[in-house]
């Protein structure tokens, strides 16, 4: 194995996800298409490293649990300044989880949520 090719996020309702996902995080759009056979749409967004594929399916299930439903627990993004980045996920009305230390690397991080509830993370990555 290489490394992840993508990770495939399934939305309740396309257009907030998609806003969220490009706008918000600012993940830039790679491609986009609508699956009329499928009535639904595909979004690719580059997260760096890996795609990110966002779908839109006709009413899906919700998340059973959160955060220790069986599956994804929760996706990570690597961030150089947490503080600033909740900062500006905070201009956006996105509300993070209060700043926790990592008991095992002493880096820092805290979690928030997509407009599913989908758990997400930022990670703060520091040179050593």
């Amino acid at each position: 194995m290489r490394g992840i090719h993508h990770i495939a996020i399934i939305g309740s309702d396309y257009a907030r996800s998609r806003h969220f996902y490009s706008a918000i995080l600012g993940l830039p759009v790679v491609h986009e298409v609508y699956r009329e056979a499928r009535d639904s749409w595909k979004c690719d967004l580059d997260a760096g490293n890996a795609r990110i594929e966002l779908f839109s399916f006709p009413a899906p299930p919700p998340r059973p649990t959160r955060p220790e439903a069986c599956g994804l627990r929760h996706l990570s993004f690597a961030v150089a300044d947490l503080d600033a980045e909740v900062t500006r996920l905070g201009g956006h009305g996105v509300e993070c989880e209060p700043i926790r230390i990592d008991e095992y690397t002493g880096q820092r991080f805290t979690f928030f949520s997509d407009p599913d509830g989908l758990p997400l993370e930022l990670y703060e990555e520091t040179e050593a």
